[in-house]
């Protein structure tokens, strides 16, 4: 991977700051020294420094003015406080280049640029392009799926320079903003309804007199190939459902029963859901 010759700020440092300072360390995206983090748990940021020798502040506007790129990485219920504070720092004019990147979910770019815009003039506002990012938990093991959008400020290098940084922790796909949604139910949310079908697997098989661990094993090894399969041959899903599925045999049997709970419907319905909730909250 190339390396980005730009100094990066996270303002919140939980699991996934945490991720993407690990896979900006690990791929040799970025030295340790060009990487800031700020929160506000003393001890939290002690940990970070001592593992990853980053350089490490409680202010939010000392980092923000250090660097380059700022990944916004807080909680989104306490995003508005600290665009606010961020914001009331801004003088009318700035002077650089300065890429914002959010992973806070459910709050629109029109949101974030009515904080930081606020108090900008026009060519200002093209110094502070944004791009929102909707990532998901795999990205803790270097393995995230996250769908970005960039706002009308974002140029194509702007939006080169997420992608490289997104890409240290897993893959990315660009989306018009109002897709985000619909990738928040799929995939940000998708790791839940993987472990929940994990969850059910394994009850099955313990209630059919297996040992737990034995089988979780069979379970993930059962999903890691099956995904390998999927990725490697190119098939649609269905068809290679279809090439398991023997007439009169266990797998129909199984299917049945799924098919008569209407489990199709029921994954369509929740993902459906999810989205409606994703577009309800970025409304608040």
């Amino acid at each position: 991977m190339k390396k980005l010759d730009k100094k990066i700020g996270l303002i919140g440092a939980g699991n996934m700051g945490e991720a993407i300072i690990n896979g900006l360390i690990k791929s040799g995206l970025c030295r340790s020294a060009q990487i800031w983090a700020t929160d506000v748990r003393g001890a939290r940021l002690r940990q970070l420094k001592e593992t990853y020798e980053i350089n490490t502040s409680q202010d939010n506007i000392e980092v923000f003015d250090q660097v380059d790129i700022v990944i916004l990485a807080v909680k989104p219920q306490h995003m508005d406080e600290v665009l606010q504070g961020l914001a009331s720092t801004f003088p009318r004019t700035i002077k650089g280049l300065k890429l914002i990147i959010s992973i806070a979910a459910g709050f629109p770019i029109k949101r974030i640029e009515g904080h930081l815009y606020t108090p900008l003039d026009e060519n200002s506002k093209g110094l502070l392009p944004i791009v929102r990012v909707m990532p998901n938990t795999p990205a803790l093991v270097l393995a995230g799926m996250a769908g970005m959008s960039g706002n009308r400020y974002a140029k194509e290098t702007d939006l080169s320079e997420a992608r490289t940084i997104l890409e240290a922790i897993g893959k990315v796909i660009e989306f018009e903003e109002e897709d985000l949604n619909a990738v928040t139910a799929l995939s940000g949310s998708g790791p839940a309804y993987i472990f929940y079908v994990v969850e059910s697997l394994v009850e099955a098989g313990a209630g059919l007199g297996l040992r737990p661990s034995r089988a979780l094993t069979l379970t993930l090894e059962t999903i890691k190939g099956s995904i390998r399969l999927l990725e490697e041959t190119g098939e649609a899903a269905a068809s290679l459902r279809k090439k398991v599925t023997s007439r009169g045999g266990t797998t129909e049997a199984a299917l049945r029963v799924l098919e008569s709970h209407r489990v199709k419907e029921h994954l369509v319905e929740a993902v459906r859901a999810a989205a409606q909730r994703s577009k309800e909250l970025s409304q608040l």
